[in-house]
């Protein structure tokens, strides 16, 4: 049974503690939490919010909107005795689109300071995104906490297009700017590559101004009748990190603290309707039942427990959970009422239900398709998804038409996508064997290098 009692948190209206948050910010950044100054300022989500609440004056009655569409869907739940196993057991596909927005004027790719990161680095932190919300066994993800969950949510670089065309689901830009302000330059950023918000995941890897690591949009319920319709949220959707901290201790990322690749999960967590277990207020309401009362964020570079009293007894708080600011190593937990949460935001916010929709759409129409590859021709690196049952061991053969080895990989995949390197592979038609212990297909590939 799912419960309904709340914890006793304070007073404040979610749209309240947003605005009360952005004027403590300056405060907290330079003041000291739990006896511990903070090294970086982790997430800027709060103080965006507040941003988007001064933009769009009707956004506070969105957000209550959303939070009572999501108790009552709850409530709902109880009585539905299917939810836990079949809803919440279903795994969802989000198509992400990276949006490298860089000002390496030459195009080079890669290398130590350089914006325009590899692919390298974008694909390790795709694999950290599905090791969190998957709580894979045998990863910096996996837990034995008694209340962690398997969001059971799989992030997969994107295959199409708006249009249709195959993609790596790499966008990669150039801009004069050297480095981007939230306060000023989100709408900019963005509007430099933008894909559709009902149809991907959104996520814009650029250099932030005063060493921030990301930002986020919370979920929103637009098209929701009964309330007053806001114009421009979609064309903002999504998630934005700085470079050096988007991957796992590749490429750009050299952070000791923040160079694993939470900040993105914590970052897309926000995106899906999680708030930070403190509330972002003094022992505020992140409506998670096991999430335990917090007073505020772990600002410490350790993982050494910290204790809030918040009901008159202290208590420690869970600052190995991704909605903390603790360092990414500290980092493992996502709860069941967090995954519910999750679940049922994406239930009722639309353009997330949407999104799920044409995700799922698209899987089922690929089904019959069990070895997918594109781009196709491919220049240099070539998507490759495999439906297989088991993905635990995966051996990848690229052979020409005289029956030549050229390339032969293995995997063991945390989704069921794999990206081929075929940088070193001529020009020319190609057959690519994909086998597993109980499975093998061979799809055709043509490589060519200018496209």
């Amino acid at each position: 049974m799912i419960k309904l009692k709340m914890k006793r948190r304070s007073n404040t209206p979610y749209t309240n503690f947003c605005l009360i948050f952005s004027l403590l910010w300056g405060f907290i950044l330079v003041s000291q939490t739990n006896g511990y100054s903070q090294v970086d300022p982790r997430c800027l989500t709060p103080q965006y919010d507040s941003l988007l609440h001064a933009r769009y004056p009707g956004l506070g009655q969105h957000r209550d909107k959303l939070n009572q569409m999501v108790i009552q869907a709850r409530s709902k739940a109880v009585n539905r005795a299917h939810l836990r196993t079949n809803a919440t057991e279903t795994t969802i596909i989000i198509p992400v689109v990276i949006h490298v927005i860089h000002n390496t004027r030459s195009g080079y790719v890669g290398g130590a300071n350089n914006g325009n990161i590899s692919d390298e680095q974008i694909l390790s932190q795709l694999e950290v995104l599905n090791e969190d919300y998957r709580r894979k066994e045998g990863t910096n993800g996996f837990n034995t906490d008694p209340v962690g969950a398997d969001v059971n949510i799989e992030f997969h670089l994107a295959s199409l297009d708006p249009n249709g065309n195959p993609t790596t689901g790499i966008v990669r830009v150039f801009d004069e700017q050297a480095s981007f302000d939230i306060n000023t330059d989100d709408q900019k950023l963005k509007a430099i590559s933008y894909w559709p918000s009902n149809r991907y995941l959104n996520i814009w890897v650029t250099s932030l101004k005063n060493k921030y690591l990301g930002y986020a949009q919370f979920p929103d319920v637009n098209d929701v009748p009964g309330l007053s319709p806001i114009g421009g949220l979609e064309k903002t959707d999504g998630v934005v990190i700085n470079h050096t901290n988007f991957g796992r201790r590749t490429g750009t990322v050299t952070s000791k603290v923040y160079g694993d690749g939470r900040t993105t999960t914590h970052e897309v967590a926000h995106w899906l309707g999680l708030l930070h277990t403190w509330g972002d207020d003094d022992c505020g309401n992140d409506y998670c039942e096991d999430t335990p009362e917090a007073s505020g964020p772990n600002n410490t570079t350790s993982c050494t427990d910290l204790f809030s009293t918040c009901s008159g007894t202290e208590i420690r708080n869970m600052i190995e959970n991704f909605l903390d600011y603790s360092p990414d190593l500290c980092m493992n937990v996502f709860t069941q009422n967090q995954k519910e949460r999750i679940r049922l935001v994406m239930e009722v916010s639309p353009r997330r239900a949407e999104l799920v929709r044409r995700s799922s759409e698209a899987f089922k129409s690929a089904e019959d398709n069990t070895v997918h590859i594109g781009p196709n021709p491919a220049k240099d690196f070539a998507n490759i998804y495999v439906n297989y049952s088991d993905l635990s061991n995966i051996k990848i053969e690229v052979v020409d038409i005289v029956g030549r080895t050229m390339n032969t990989v293995s995997y063991s995949l945390s989704g069921n996508r794999l990206s081929l390197d075929v940088r070193s592979i001529p020009n020319g038609l190609y057959f690519v064997r994909v086998a597993s212990d109980n499975q093998t297909n061979t799809v055709k590939l043509m490589v060519k290098k200018e496209l």
